[in-house]
């Protein structure tokens, strides 16, 4: 099975790698995502099929792509005010918006070091070592539902921190 995803994927890379360069507007990234399909249809592999492996990757490269996409919104929602508005002319952020920064990031340190060990611990593999929920049930011997309850615990936890800001 794994040898058919993969000679499929083969069959589909030029072809996907064009259809991410269209959709992201970057090359580079591209073939970034392309590489994470390659990875994801690997370890997953659905459809037995050439008519369905074709759907199937384009469906994961889509998903991937859209992850990307959101990712990059919640980096400008949380970064975006440092590309003009509070940076000095060599682009680099004030220091009313460095020490802005600094407070926010104490903040949720402070709110995260309130959990639960076992829910920092997740917060950390999941967010900082970027290890997908099923690597951080794994190593720490719980249910990938536990994982998600834990980090949703933690991420809320965070943000509540940053709304509040006393």
């Amino acid at each position: 099975m794994a040898e058919f995803v993969k000679s499929s994927f083969f069959a589909y890379r030029r072809e996907l790698q064009a259809f991410l360069k269209r959709r992201l507007g970057d090359r580079h990234l591209a073939a970034d995502l392309l590489q994470d399909v390659f990875v994801r249809v690997v370890e997953r592999p659905r459809h037995s099929d050439e008519e369905n492996a074709r759907a199937y990757l384009y469906r994961v490269a889509t998903n991937l792509a859209i992850d990307h996409e959101r990712q990059s919104a919640r980096r400008a929602q949380v970064f975006g005010g440092m590309d003009g508005a509070g940076a000095t002319p060599d682009g680099h952020p004030d220091a009313d918006r460095v020490l802005e920064s600094r407070a926010q990031l104490e903040r949720v340190y402070a709110a995260l070091s309130s959990l639960p060990p076992l829910t920092q611990e997740i917060f950390r593999l999941d967010r900082v070592e970027n290890l997908t929920y099923r690597q951080v049930a794994a190593r720490l011997d719980i249910s990938e539902s536990s994982v998600q309850k834990h980090l949703a615990r933690a991420l809320s936890h965070a943000l509540r921190a940053l709304e509040d800001p006393a």
